[in-house]
Order: structure tokens, then C-alpha cells, then sequence
């Protein structure tokens, strides 16, 4: 069985991925500009984000933009970004109703794929330099989103380990760039940025749905004019082994109410590895299910947390575990949670466990065809690590994993930071 049916095709600068399917009552679109995580460029890249889809020369507001999508049937736009590894991600996407279940004829799909055409090759300019209003008005909208991740302990502390962990690697750029460089970015440095950015990024568009190929492929090169470019990004295969020599500890005080313990391993696995798949597995068994061990033993019953689990960041080789305690509780939780690594290293998980996860784990991906945005993901996994996998080999993979390879994978699992916001301290 092929769970997703992908037609991939090149023309100039982009390259597209059709996705045919009829699970959905909308089609969506996404154009993914991809460049190298640089300290540089990061600001610029997150603000262009946002100027690029809050005007056009032709829809110069965003209340006019916004009239132009009531009018196709109600669609949406929107702007994200994101990181894979230590390539930065800006992504437009277009969810807009499939035509043929609208009782006149209308050529929507083409009239959305111009829109997002006319938002990359024809913005708001002012000879050489973004419109200064705008730029001005989507700065403040983006110093609001840097400062939520602030206000959101859960993310800051998140992104505070990334930040002492990976403290000379590109992976410890934030995604949304820096609040102190956005006030030096100037319209026309912008403006010369994004020049850049549409000459020399590598651009994939995602088409999901169902798509009428015959008419809308021979359109893509007219409505979207990408010059040639060699990619100069490499895959994920090509990074250092970093072995941690010893730990590293980083505390923080701010006056909260919750202590957010976050704990940093390095497995030095990552997507394509032989051991891929048992790190997925070793993940759901430590932290990542209510199953796991972090779950069951800090958690229920040791109660020493609100919350304890752990991620997998394939593309680093990363296992990151996220807790929320009582600030008293510091030294018994980061125990406890090192204990439980210990006992998978030491084989002490049942035949039951181990079949529960890959069950959650088949399942999981399989519930993401259900959605548009997911299986894009998946597939733009693939072209930012330049590794190819199915569905199909992907559930093998899950299935076929030992107990000895999750032992293996668990062995070369070593903390690298723990991270601990706590309380401030009251002086009297």
C-alpha cells in the first residue's frame, strides 16, 4: 500500500511536490524557502517572514490582502518559521476550498497560487527598500512574538538549554531572531536580504489535495520565476560527533511559581543512521508515551513533577527532556530521571512495553495522514536532511527494531546540559 502518492517535478528555481489526495475538502499549499542557520541573516530572515505576507504592490494593506482572500472562497494565509537541524525555514501557506466542490466553475487553485506568486515577486517596495510603514508595523508584530517565548516559562526554558547546549553550533540560533538586531535592520537592508534570499535559497511548494496537474504544472514556472541555483545545503550526515566530557549545569532565577528542569542528551543518532529507528523506539520508552518511564516514575509515582517527557530531535540526535516541578524537588527529579536512562541501558523493560511504543509509534505516524500540513512535513523532512524513507519503510523500521539495539542506542545516550529556572531568591 502507498500512503502518500508524491509527484515531484523541477522547473528553474523550484522544485514542486504534488501530493494527489481526496481525504480533504480544502487544498493546501506551502512554499518553503530554505538557507543555512546564520547569526547574520536569522533576524532578517524572521522579519521578511512577516512583511513579505502583510502586503503586495497590489494589495499594499493587509485589510485589501484580506479582501482578496474573502473573495477565494474564504481562504487563509499565513507565515511560519521554523528550523530543521541548522537550515532555517520560512514557510507561506494557502489552505483555499477545493473547486470541485463549489457549484460554479473557478479557477481557485490558480488564483491562490498567483497570490502567493505575487507575495514573493511582487511586494510592497519603495524603489530599493520595503515600505518603511509596514516594516515598522510587522517589527513590532515580531518583538511581540520574541517576547511571548519570554513569557511562556515552558518555551523559554526550552529554548535557554538549546541555548547553553549548543552554544557553538548554529542549531542555538532562535528561530524568530533577536529582539537587540531587529531595531538595525533597515528597509533597505531588507530589501537587499530578500534579493538574496529569492536568488540563492532552495524553494520547495507542496501541493496537497486534488490538484488538476495538467493545468496547473505547466503554470508554476510563469507564476513562480525562480531562477537556477545550485544548493549549496547539505544533509544531516556530514555533522561532528560531539561526546560530551562532562556535564554541564546551568541555573536561572526569575520570579516563577513552577520550576522548569530540563535535561539535554546527545545520542549522536540521527535521520538515516542504522539506529534511527531504535531511537525512536528508545525515546518512546523513556519519555516520550504515557507508558514510559519518566512518565511512571517521576510523574505518578514519585509525583516529583507536573509534566516530565522526552523529544527526539532526529536531525541533531538530540533527546531533550522537559519537566515542571516544585523548585525544592530539583535534586530527587534530575535523579530519578537519570535513573531511568540507566535502567534501559540495563535492559529492565518488558517485551510488552517495547511492542506498546512501537504500536504508538506506527500509530502516531500513521493519524499524520490525516493531515495536510503533516505530511508535508514529512516529506520536506526528507528534502531538508536528504534522506528518503516511505511510510512503508518507516513502520518496517519501527517493527524490526531489537531489544539489544534500543540497549545500544541507550549506552551512547549521554547528558550533555541540565538546565533549572527557578524561583528567585527572597531576600528579606
Amino acid at each position: 500500500m502507498t500512503y502518500i502518492q508524491e509527484k515531484v517535478t523541477s522547473t528553474g528555481g523550484l522544485t514542486s511536490h504534488l501530493v494527489q489526495t481526496d481525504k480533504f475538502k480544502t487544498n493546501t499549499l506551502l512554499l518553503q524557502f530554505r538557507a543555512p542557520l546564520e547569526e547574520a541573516t536569522v533576524t532578517k530572515r524572521a522579519l521578511l517572514s512577516y512583511v513579505l505576507k502583510s502586503a503586495t504592490a497590489k494589495s499594499p494593506t493587509s485589510q485589501e490582502l484580506q479582501s482578496r482572500l474573502d473573495y477565494l472562497y474564504g481562504a487563509t494565509l499565513s507565515s511560519a518559521l521554523s528550523k530543521k537541524g541548522e537550515q532555517h525555514i520560512i514557510t507561506f501557506v494557502m489552505t483555499i476550498a477545493n473547486e470541485r466542490f463549489l457549484s460554479n466553475e473557478q479557477e481557485l487553485l490558480k488564483q491562490a497560487l498567483s497570490l502567493l506568486g505575487e507575495l514573493v515577486f511582487d511586494p510592497l517596495i519603495d524603489e530599493h527598500a520595503f515600505d518603511s510603514k509596514t516594516v515598522d508595523k510587522e517589527k513590532r508584530a515580531l518583538k511581540a512574538r520574541i517576547q511571548s517565548i519570554y513569557d511562556d516559562k515552558m518555551r523559554y526554558a526550552s529554548q535557554r538549554l538549546i541555548d547553553e547546549m549548543c552554544e557553538n553550533e548554529p542549531f542555538h540560533l532562535h528561530t524568530y531572531g533577536y529582539e537587540k538586531d531587529l531595531d538595525n535592520v533597515t528597509p533597505t537592508d531588507l530589501f537587499e536580504y530578500y534579493m538574496k534570499m529569492i536568488n540563492e535559497d532552495a524553494v520547495d511548494l507542496f501541493m496537497i489535495g486534488q490538484i488538476d496537474e495538467e493545468k496547473i504544472l505547466p503554470e508554476l514556472e510563469h507564476i513562480f520565476p525562480f531562477t537556477k541555483r545550485v544548493e549549496k545545503l547539505g544533509g544531516i550526515q556530514n555533522q561532528d560527533t560531539i561526546i560530551p566530557d562532562q556535564e554541564r549545569v546551568i541555573k536561572e532565577s526569575q520570579p516563577i511559581e513552577q520550576g522548569k528542569l530540563n535535561l539535554g542528551f546527545r545520542t549522536n543518532v540521527r535521520l538515516g543512521d542504522p539506529l534511527y529507528y531504535a531511537s525512536q523506539v528508545f525515546n518512546g520508552l523513556f519519555g516520550a508515551f504515557p507508558h514510559s518511564k519518566l512518565f511512571m516514575n517521576v510523574r505518578e509515582k514519585n509525583s516529583l513533577a507536573y509534566y516530565c517527557s522526552s523529544s527526539y530531535e532526529s536531525f541533531k540526535g538530540f533527546i531533550i527532556v522537559m519537566s515542571g516541578i516544585e523548585f525544592s524537588n530539583y535534586e530527587k527529579a534530575r535523579t530519578i530521571i537519570i535513573e531511568q536512562l540507566s535502567e534501559i541501558q540495563n535492559g529492565a523493560f518488558s517485551e510488552h512495553d517495547m511492542s506498546l511504543t512501537k504500536a504508538l509509534l506506527k500509530n502516531s505516524i500513521l493519524e499524520s495522514l490525516d493531515n495536510p500540513f503533516s505530511i508535508a512535513d514529512i516529506l520536506y523532512q526528507q528534502v531538508a536532511s536528504k534522506v528518503q524513507f516511505t511510510i512503508e519503510e518507516f513502520i518496517d523500521g519501527i517493527e524490526n527494531v531489537t531489544t539489544e539495539e534500543i540497549i545500544e542506542v541507550a549506552n551512547q545516550t549521554k547528558l550533555d546540559t541540565t538546565y533549572f529556572l527557578q524561583g528567585a531568591v527572597k531576600t528579606n
